[in-house]
This record gives C-alpha cells, structure tokens and sequence, in this order.
C-alpha cells in the first residue's frame, strides 16, 4: 500500500475519511482481491485464519462494500419498495415499523414513497421501485380499482404483497388484512345492545378494501336482529379530517341525527370531534362515539373513546413475513387476515328514550 492512501484525514473515529477499497482490504490483509471477496459473501471455502486477516483490515480501514456493484452481480439488491397511500396517517409509522423491523432482520433495507392520496402516483411508483430493481414491493394503495395502478401491477415483474388492500381475481397476489367486518360488527352490536338504532358510519371511498368491509359488518348486525335498518354511511374521497367534519356536520343538520357515530379511522375521528365540539355535543353524554384504531386520542379523550382495534406492526411485519417467502421460493399466494376487537370505552352510553 502507498504511504499516500494511508495518509488521508481520519474522521471522528480514527478511521480514513475517504472511502477504501476493496485492493487496499487485500494489500493490508495479504491476500488476493479474490480472498477478499468470498469472505465478504460468506463464501464457505474460507479459512479461520484468513476470514480474521480479512475482517481485521476491514475494520482498521473502515471499509464499505459498494452494495450498487454487488447486487448488479448476484441480480438482487437486498432493498424492498414499500408505497403507501398516506404517509402523515400515524398508523403507517406503526405498520412501517413492523415490516422494516422484520426485512432489516432478513437483511433488507425497505425504501417508502408517499402517494398522498392519490392514485395515480401508486402506479408512477410502483414503475420507479422497478426501474430500481427492488426485490419486491410492499403496497398499501390509496386506490386498489385505478385502470392505472392495476395496469402497472399486471406489468411488474416483482413479487409484491397487499396491506390491507384487495384486488381483483385475475391477481394471484398475498395480502395482510384487518378483519374490518367483524371488528365492525362487534361495535355495531354492541351499539344496539345499548339501545341505538340510529347508528351513523364516517367512512371513506368505497374503492378501498377496509371502507367495504366496515360498511358490510354495519349492516350485517342490523339484520342479524331482524330490525329495520336506520344506519347511515357516510363515504368520502378521502378517510381524511376534512370528510370527518364535513361528514359529521351533515349528520348533525338532520332532523333525526344519529345517536352514534362509528368514525372509520383515526383521522376521520379528528374531524368528528371538531365538529361535535363546535356544536357542543359530548361523547359519552349526547352522542355515542366509535373509532377505528386505538390512538392516543382515543384513549386520552375525556371520555376515553371506544375503539375497533388492531395490531398495526402485526400488520406490516406479516406483510414482510409473506414477501420473504416469495423471495426464498415460495410462489404461492396467501392471504392472513388479523383480528380486529372491539374495546368498550365511557364514550359509549345507552341511547336516549325515543
């Protein structure tokens, strides 16, 4: 070695500033830029003595591999494209937590797009993540019936895995989901168990897989008591604050209102709250409050509100487990549904005399 590429700055941690490379690991080490290699890829024809003359100069030189090089050569980058609907929805951090922490243990590193709603960008990512060469990909679609985004997926050469999304039959693809009907449903009954009939839904578009799913356990409650149905449904293009208020401001302005409301997903909450505040109506007092996914709002309301809750790293960390298995061989499609519980809270009281 030259003393000159001994000789650059050290940064903070006594260690060259610019990056070494792969010829230097082998001068300091003495062995061949080949020994170098297959100790770096776990190569089993590697003997004690040279696997520690290796990773010594590696440590002492601070060397990095170029993973760029490396993936073009073995045809896999390690790396996972996961696209989400809506990254500022909190519950996404708790679900991105869940897959990267299962990936990173795999040794994947996991790359996030934001659609921000909006469908058009899930298919113009699903396209960058490929011309990336991501191993696979991780969806949770701001819209799963877009002419679009089906025509990107129905292209991908990629194995890739649905959160809580659904497509159509023709798409031989794995998915996680919530079971968003009986979670529904469980709320539902417990509702008219207290005397509601006048039940309200704030959900969002219908083009989403949990929307339909909610709007079917709703309604399969009232029927199972042979009652007529008095629910209301609430759909919007967005599970968004705005539609929550928007959504909830209506139902107010009726002449019969609702006497509960099941707000589904956390952030259409926000907006039913707003507006029950400005007109004075209190949960737990005046109206029956229902949310999807225990946040901290939910639990730190005053009346803590009820709630169809989940396990959101459960969620991403299953849809990580099932990439994994397409990426080791298995080709087949599975889908996992988690189970979704309701929790009784003070928000709920019994409806009044009608």
């Amino acid at each position: 070695m030259t003393p000159e590429a001994m000789t650059s700055e050290p940064n903070g941690a006594g260690r060259p500033s610019r990056r070494a490379s792969m010829r230097e690991v082998a001068d300091l080490a003495g062995v061949a830029m080949s020994s170098v290699s297959r100790v770096l890829s776990g190569h089993p024809d590697v003997s004690a003595p040279m696997q520690a003359r290796v990773m010594a100069a590696v440590d002492q030189l601070g060397y990095e591999p170029d993973f760029l090089a490396q993936s073009l050569r073995r045809g896999a980058t390690l790396s996972v494209g996961f696209v989400v609907g809506d990254i500022s929805n909190p519950l996404i951090a708790d679900i991105a937590c869940g897959a990267e922490s299962e990936l990173r243990q795999a040794g994947y590193s996991m790359l996030v797009m934001n659609s921000e709603n909006d469908p058009r960008m899930d298919a113009a990512h699903v396209r960058f993540f490929e011309s990336r060469r991501v191993d696979g990909l991780i969806l949770s679609l701001a819209n799963e019936q877009t002419p679009e985004t089906l025509e990107a997926l129905a292209n991908v050469d990629l194995p890739f895995v649905l959160i809580d999304r659904e497509l159509p039959p023709r798409f031989r693809v794995s998915a996680v989901r919530g079971d968003h009907r009986n979670g529904t449903r469980e709320a539902t009954e417990a509702l008219l168990d207290l005397g509601h009939r006048r039940i309200a839904l704030v959900t969002g578009p219908l083009e989403i897989f949990p929307v339909r799913e909610r709007i079917a356990g709703l309604r399969e409650a009232v029927a199972a008591r042979g009652i007529p149905d008095e629910t209301i449904v609430m759909t919007g293009p967005l599970l968004s604050a705005e539609h929550g208020e928007t959504a909830t401001e209506a139902l107010l302005a009726l002449g019969e209102p609702p006497t509960a409301i099941i707000a589904g997903g956390n952030q259409p909450l926000v907006g039913c709250l707003r507006a029950l505040i400005r007109h004075g109506v209190r949960p737990g007092r005046d109206i029956s409050l229902v949310t999807c996914d225990d946040v901290p709002l939910a639990e730190l309301y005053d009346p803590p509100i009820s709630v169809i809750d989940r396990d959101t790293v459960g969620l991403g960390r299953t849809a990580a487990e099932l990439l994994l298995r397409h990426l080791r061989g298995d080709e087949g499609p599975r889908t996992v549904i988690l189970p979704m519980v309701f929790k009784l809270r003070a928000s709920c009281t019994p409806a009044p005399d009608r």
